[in-house]
C-alpha cells in the first residue's frame, strides 16, 4: 500500500513541468524516496516533571500515580518522574513511583550540575529497574555569559564533573542523560555545544538532549541544528530533543527532528509545560503514525489521557485543540460538508486529518447544519436519524432552514429542529412540491 502510494506521487511529479524549478522538483522527489528513521521513536515523558512544575497547583502523590498509571497504559517508553532534589514532596513521589515502575520502563529524575542534588535523584530512583540520572546545565553563549558568568573552560569542567559523578553513581545498572540548556539559542556557539556534548559522551553519558528551551525561531533552523549536531558526534550517539511551544511549533519541530536524527522524544500530556508548554505527545503520535512511522504507543487511549489530564490539572482542553478538541470532527461550510459526504466510506476523508476511531474517539466526522452548510449536510444529518430523503428534497430544504439559521440567529440548527421542517415539507402534498 505505502510502495503504490510512492509510485503514484512519483508519477506526479514526473508529470511536473515548471521552467527553471528542475532542481526543486528533483528535491521534492528525493524527498519522497527517503526511507524511514531505521529507529524507532523513543517516547520519553516529562508530564509529571515539566508539565507538573507549570501547574497553578501541582498534583500530590495520589494524582501523580493516577497519572504515572495513564502513562503506563499510553505504552510510554520512559518517565521522568520529578525533580527530587527540589522538595521533600517532589523526592517522595519520584522514589514512591520508581518502586512501583515496570522493568521495562525508564524512570528518570531531573538534577542540576551540582553533586548533591544528583546524589538525591540517584537515591529517589535507584530502586527502578532502569533507573537515569537526566543532568541539565546552559550551554548557549547568551545564558554562560549573561546567567552563569563563567568560562567556557568552566562550563564543560562542570559538565565533565557532574556527568562523570552521576555516572559513578548509576554503573551499569541505569543511565546518565545530558541536556544542553538552551541549546536552541547555541546557533552563535554551535561548535562549543557540539564540543560541550562530547564531554558529556566522553565522561559516561548514555543520551544527549537538544532543548528548545525557549521556542524563538522558525522550526527549520533548530532542525538544521539538531542535523548538524547528529552529524559530529559518533553514531552510535543516542540523541534527544525536547522543544517548548512558545511560537506554537513544537510539534513540527520535535517530529522533523525524528526525521533528522533524534532518536528519543521528550513530549507531555495535553502539551502541558511551562509557559506556552511542552511538545503534545498526542500529536506527535498521530503526525509520525500518518508519515508511517510505527509508533509504539497505545493510540486508543489518547482522547480518554486527555480528559484525564484536563480533570486533574484543571486545564480545559480548547475546542479547537488538535485531535482532542470537541470540535475538530465538525463540518459546517457546505463545501467541506460535501467532499465528507463523498468520502466518508473511504480510509482517507477529503477533509479528515486523522481516523476518530484511532484515539479512542467514538464518534467520527460530524456533519453540522448553519447558514454556512449545503445540502448535502441535511442529507447527511437526516440520512443518519433513518430519515428516507434524498438529495433533491434535501436541496429544497437547504434555502428554508438556512433562513431559519440567519433570523433565529442562534446559528447551529439541532436534529429535531431539522426534522420538524422536514417533516412539514413531507406533509405538503406531493403534486404542490414537484416541478
Amino acid at each position: 500500500m505505502q510502495q503504490n502510494s510512492k509510485q503514484e506521487n512519483a508519477h506526479v511529479i514526473q508529470g511536473i513541468s515548471i521552467s527553471g524549478n528542475q532542481k526543486y522538483i528533483q528535491s521534492f522527489s528525493e524527498i519522497l524516496q527517503n526511507p524511514l528513521p531505521k529507529h524507532p521513536p523513543f517516547f520519553m515523558d516529562v508530564t509529571l516533571r515539566d508539565g507538573n512544575q507549570a501547574l497553578r497547583k501541582p498534583w500530590d502523590l495520589d494524582q501523580k500515580e493516577t497519572i504515572f498509571k495513564q502513562l503506563l497504559k499510553l505504552g510510554v517508553q520512559g518517565i521522568e518522574v520529578g525533580f527530587a532534589s527540589s522538595n521533600s514532596q517532589e523526592f517522595k513521589a519520584c522514589s514512591h513511583l520508581s518502586s512501583i515502575a515496570p522493568d521495562n520502563v525508564v524512570i528518570s529524575s531531573l538534577s542540576r550540575a551540582v553533586e548533591k542534588e544528583i546524589e538525591t535523584s540517584w537515591k529517589a530512583i535507584r530502586h527502578a529497574s532502569k533507573p537515569r540520572i537526566h543532568i541539565v546545565y546552559p550551554i548557549s553563549a547568551f545564558t554562560i555569559q549573561n546567567v552563569l558568568k563563567l568560562s567556557p573552560e568552566k562550563v564543560l569542567e562542570k559538565i565533565s564533573e557532574s556527568v562523570s559523578f552521576a555516572k559513578s553513581l548509576v554503573g551499569s545498572k541505569g543511565e546518565v542523560q545530558f541536556s544542553g540548556e538552551h541549546f536552541g539559542d547555541s546557533l552563535e556557539n554551535l561548535d562549543f555545544a557540539v564540543e560541550a556534548f562530547r564531554t558529556a559522551l566522553n565522561y559516561g553519558a548514555d543520551i544527549i538532549n537538544l532543548p528548545n528551551t525557549v521556542e524563538r525561531y522558525r522550526p527549520w533552523l533548530f532542525v538544521s541544528m539538531v542535523k548538524t549536531v547528529c552529524n559530529m558526534l559518533p553514531e552510535n550517539a543516542k540523541i534527544s530533543v525536547h522543544t517548548h511551544n512558545d511560537l506554537g511549533m513544537a510539534t513540527a519541530t520535535t517530529v522533523e527532528s525524528y526525521f533528522s536524527g533524534a532518536v528519543q522524544l521528550e513530549t507531555a500530556l495535553n502539551g502541558l509545560g511551562e509557559r506556552a508548554g511542552n511538545t503534545n505527545t498526542y500529536e506527535v503520535a498521530i503526525a509520525l503514525h500518518n508519515c508511517g512511522v510505527d509508533v509504539p504507543l497505545n493510540l486508543s487511549t489518547i482522547y480518554e489521557t486527555s480528559r484525564l489530564v484536563s480533570y486533574l490539572s484543571e486545564i480545559p482542553i480548547y475546542e479547537k485543540a488538535p485531535l482532542i478538541g470537541e470540535d475538530v470532527i465538525s463540518h459546517r461550510s457546505g463545501i467541506h460538508q460535501d467532499g465528507v459526504a463523498k468520502t466518508r466510506h473511504l480510509s482517507k476523508g477529503a477533509y479528515r486529518a486523522f481516523d476518530a476511531t484511532l484515539i479512542g474517539r467514538s464518534e467520527g466526522d460530524r456533519i453540522e447544519f448553519t447558514s454556512q452548510s449545503g445540502r448535502s449536510a441535511i442529507f447527511c444529518i437526516l440520512k443518519d436519524a433513518g430519515e428516507d430523503i434524498t438529495l433533491e428534497q434535501a436541496g429544497r430544504l437547504q434555502p428554508i432552514l438556512k433562513k431559519i439559521s440567519e433570523d433565529s440567529g442562534k446559528g447551529e440548527l439541532t436534529l429535531s429542529e431539522i426534522q420538524l421542517v422536514w417533516n412539514k415539507m413531507k406533509a405538503i402534498p406531493h403534486k404542490a412540491t414537484s416541478g
